[in-house]
């Protein structure tokens, strides 16, 4: 039987989705919304794991990253985000099913704000299961917009084999410094972001242009006209337009006055400490620091943006050269780059200072 852990919420295995997908539970009676965290978001999963499971299924919607309207994330445009089906007898259930790997290197973090927001609404309409395979991993790291570590305290006193991976309870920390949302615009997010592409391109995955950021040394494209929008558009264009004239820290190549990048592009990072997300990119500086050493950073990193001929073109490693001039500004490396504050930035895109001057945009 799935465990009750909140009110009008269940975790539980694969079993128990099964047992309530097919009606053949007690739980399912007052079970309504069913989140899936599979390896596979299809309902095929089931009969494959036990041949003689039948679920009938009326698919609502698919969405792929690319369809879906928030901003950019770490997540390749061409991967499914949910599938969303009525299933279960009579097809009065409503399942969603997210295509999660239980491995450290997986990004939950990007999937968490749509698996939240259908465990909201489940839990209004009905009751939620959340279950993902053997039930001890995936299905923790989605729940709670609260403390992880008081949630997951809580949750082995309920069920005593919670046991989420080392790569899930980091990005619930990060998620926990973001203020419980997915801030694609938070330095925090930005280095998790680098750190998943980083890990696909080790993989030896394409790494999708459409990671790069924005050329800043670019005049904005045109927008459409006035009459052409409808109330709300006008809105939202007046207020972008009032962000495109507030004046903006940035970095121009110091040669040929070129903006290569603004303060917005910047990844922080904390001195002297080695940048650690997944176990393979994981290092430590062991040379002694002294306090005065703190802003002694003679480098900016940065995002891969799409003046980066080089990058883009698929080099493991090379210099960053000024578009429009060909000065050196400075180099990149997916594998990583030492700060001169002893950081090891996995993965780096390096601007030297000494080769930009700063000013407003």
């Amino acid at each position: 039987m799935p465990y009750l852990v909140r009110d009008h919420l269940f975790f539980g295995n694969i079993g128990d989705a099964a047992a309530v997908l097919t009606g053949g539970s007690g739980a399912g009676e007052t079970i309504t919304h069913v989140l899936s965290l599979l390896s596979s978001a299809s309902m095929s999963f089931f009969s494959e794991w036990r041949p003689s499971i039948s679920i009938p299924t009326k698919e609502i919607e698919q969405v792929h990253v690319a369809g879906d309207e928030s901003p950019k994330k770490s997540l390749a445009r061409e991967k499914l985000l949910y599938l969303k089906e009525h299933a279960g007898p009579d097809l009065k259930l409503v399942r969603m099913a997210v295509p999660l790997r239980d491995t450290e290197d997986e990004d939950l973090l990007d999937y968490l704000e749509v698996c939240l927001d259908f465990i909201e609404e489940g839990r209004s309409e009905g009751s939620v299961l959340v279950h993902c395979f053997a039930g001890v991993s995936r299905r923790i790291f989605i729940c709670y917009r609260s403390l992880f570590a008081d949630a997951l305290e809580s949750l082995k006193e309920v069920c005593e084999f919670v046991s989420p991976n080392d790569g899930f309870l980091d990005q619930l920390k990060i998620f926990e410094e973001m203020g419980f949302k997915v801030d694609t615009s938070s330095p925090i997010y930005k280095r998790f972001r680098l750190k998943v592409l980083a890990h696909a391109y080790k993989e030896g995955m394409r790494v999708d242009e459409s990671i790069f950021e924005a050329d800043p040394g670019l005049p904005p494209e045109p927008r459409p006209t006035l009459e052409a929008l409808i109330e709300n558009q006008h809105q939202q264009q007046q207020q972008e337009q009032a962000k495109q004239h507030e004046k903006k820290i940035a970095y121009r190549c110091k040669k040929c006055r070129r903006v290569v990048a603004l303060q917005e592009n910047v990844v922080s990072h904390v001195p002297r400490e080695g940048e650690a997300c997944f176990d393979w990119n994981k290092r430590r500086y062991s040379r002694p620091f002294s306090p005065s050493d703190e802003n002694e950073c003679s480098s900016l990193f940065v995002e891969p943006m799409k003046w980066m001929t080089s990058v883009e073109e698929g080099a493991l490693e090379g210099k960053l050269h000024c578009i429009q001039c060909a000065a050196r500004l400075g180099y990149f490396n997916w594998s990583g780059i030492q700060c001169s504050c002893g950081s090891w930035i996995t993965p780096a895109f390096q601007i030297i200072k000494s080769r930009v001057d700063i000013s407003t945009a």
